[in-house]
């Protein structure tokens, strides 16, 4: 029996960077007949217009907000003065489906790839430039990603997904939601404490029928 825990997040939502080492942690723990599987939310389409001013100070709140939150996490605040920001997320949600072409375990390196670039580096993941320098330095080759990332198929795949997190209403990012049964069960997001998760999961296993933790 195979139970699937769906965990929906977009690459450029500073949550998902905070709840990363969590998720990892989680990841590690989980039973082996739990299974996640990683759906691109997209909090963002496409646009070339620079983000509006009051949108740039609220996501920087909201960095500030994750650090005095999250122990250990910090931004680089340097982006908001070396680059133009776009409120553009589907480029790098693109990057993401386009390294997993070339194996899921490119999946989890270019998140944190991008990610590096991102919060760390004050790249801006809205432009290919930096999404080619990510999958470079992960080893993808290059140019079969680039090929991928403006690719009809990785379009639709992205569309798939977007509908996907819709479908199961989901409307925040990082989300979980395990399925079994033909059910869906909500699993608290915790960015401090995976175990909390990992006790949640068991309780709702543990009242499920036919399950054994």
């Amino acid at each position: 029996m195979v139970i699937t825990l769906f965990y929906f997040h977009d690459p450029m939502c500073s949550w998902c960077y905070a709840f990363d080492f969590s998720l990892t942690a989680l990841q590690k723990e989980l039973p082996d007949f739990i299974r996640i599987k990683k759906i691109i939310g997209g909090l963002a389409p496409d646009t070339t217009q620079p983000m509006p001013v009051e949108l740039q100070k609220n996501i920087q709140q909201t960095w500030r907000r994750i650090e005095q939150t999250v122990p250990n996490m910090l931004f680089n605040y340097d982006f908001w003065i070396i680059n133009i920001p776009v409120r553009s997320t589907y480029p790098a949600c693109r990057a993401i489906l386009a390294a997993r072409q070339q194996g899921t375990d490119f999946e989890d390196k270019m998140i944190g790839a991008i990610q590096t670039a991102y919060y760390q580096k004050a790249k801006n993941p809205s432009l290919p430039s930096t999404l080619l320098q990510c999958a470079l330095e992960v080893g993808l080759a290059v140019d079969k990603f680039a090929n991928d990332l403006t690719s009809d198929e990785i379009e639709e795949e992205l569309q798939n997904e977007i509908s996907t997190a819709r479908s199961f209403s989901v409307i925040s990012y990082p989300s979980l939601l395990l399925e079994h049964g033909g059910r869906l069960f909500p699993v608290s997001v915790d960015y401090l404490d995976h175990e909390t998760m990992i006790r949640e999961i068991v309780s709702i296993l543990e009242k499920t029928p036919g399950v054994s933790c």
